[in-house]
């Protein structure tokens, strides 16, 4: 985050501490923290027009997008959250085909897993409370899938309750702007939570706006490779710009690699699954990978997972039946 006008990066450490300790707010800061109304006003200028913010999303639209953002970005989102929304536009209609087809229909997202868990909070959804995404947080919590951050996020997004959001976007804003370093940990810490409680808006409208405008920040601003400073409506009090951009200096942060690794042999081999209109023989499978313990190996892992069923005759399909059905 550049400088603003009236500041300039080469701040002494004990300034830069001083800072850290004013934007580090106690349970008491609540909606007058420094950082909520401009970070907010830059959402409502700069935010973008997704499906899922829209009033006619829903709840339900709201927790299709959550489970399909993981670790995804937005642009492959998009058309998949469009066809998936025009073919199941309730959790019951979801609920009522077969886990296979959610896998299907996941396409190239990534991460199928998330396809079954989806699936199998929609029929909990259905059976436990009548076809509506529930607004409770521990209702939702109890959803077959469903983490602490997509609870937190379902609440907030669709219902506008107050609670913490914490992405990878919103740690990393929080890091740099309340904390001072240029990267979050790894995993998430208690620090994080609590760190994010405290930045909460007392009210709940408040709360939710700053929820999506937080993540918003990171995920366009304050990015993990070019933040740009420029840009930033709170550049004028982010410690990490003000103690002049220290260097990450923690654990090495985890790169993803996928060309060679059981991932893409995974995602090669539910291609061909997806693409049958029937069960795949063994020896077509065999096809998509020329290392047979390799291959093997990643054909048992989607077996194990759910994801595929095997059948006589070496024989293999996408998912019929629930798990525990």
């Amino acid at each position: 985050m550049t400088a603003s006008p009236s500041s300039s990066p080469d701040v002494s450490p004990e300034v830069s501490r001083e800072v850290s300790r004013d934007l580090t707010p106690d349970a008491s800061a609540g909606p007058s923290h420094a950082l909520h109304s401009p970070v907010i006003a830059w959402f409502e200028q700069h935010a973008r027009d997704l499906p899922w913010r829209r009033p006619e999303a829903g709840p339900w639209g709201v927790m299709v997008s959550e489970f399909m953002l993981q670790q995804t970005p937005v642009s492959r989102v998009l058309p998949v959250y469009e066809q998936w929304l025009a073919r199941w536009p309730r959790p019951a209609d979801l609920a009522a085909e077969a886990p296979g087809e959610a896998v299907r229909a996941w396409g190239r997202l990534g991460y199928p897993r998330r396809a079954l868990r989806l699936h199998g909070a929609a029929a909990a959804i259905t059976e436990r409370h009548g076809g509506d995404v529930p607004r409770e947080h521990a209702q939702l919590l109890a959803l077959p899938g469903v983490g602490e951050y997509t609870a937190a996020a379902v609440a907030s997004f669709a219902y506008g309750q107050r609670h913490a959001v914490l992405d990878t976007n919103v740690r990393r804003v929080f890091a740099r702007a309340a904390t001072g370093v240029e990267y979050p940990p790894n995993a998430t810490t208690a620090a994080e939570r609590r760190l994010a409680r405290e930045l909460l808006p007392g009210d709940e409208a408040t709360a939710a706006r700053w929820a999506a405008a937080s993540m918003e920040l990171g995920a366009l601003v304050c990015t993990a490779k070019s933040p740009d400073c420029a840009r930033c409506p709170v550049a004028g009090l982010c410690a990490w710009r003000l103690a002049g951009k220290p260097a990450h200096d923690g654990p090495p942060r985890r790169g993803q690699t996928y060309a060679g690794t059981d991932r893409q042999v995974r995602g090669k081999l539910l291609a061909v699954l997806r693409e049958a209109v029937g069960p795949v023989p063994q020896a077509v499978l065999d096809t998509v990978w020329n290392e047979p313990v390799q291959r093997a190996r990643a054909l048992d892992g989607l077996v194990s997972d759910g994801l595929v069923e095997p059948l006589d005759g070496g024989l293999y399909r996408l998912p019929q039946t629930r798990p525990g059905a």
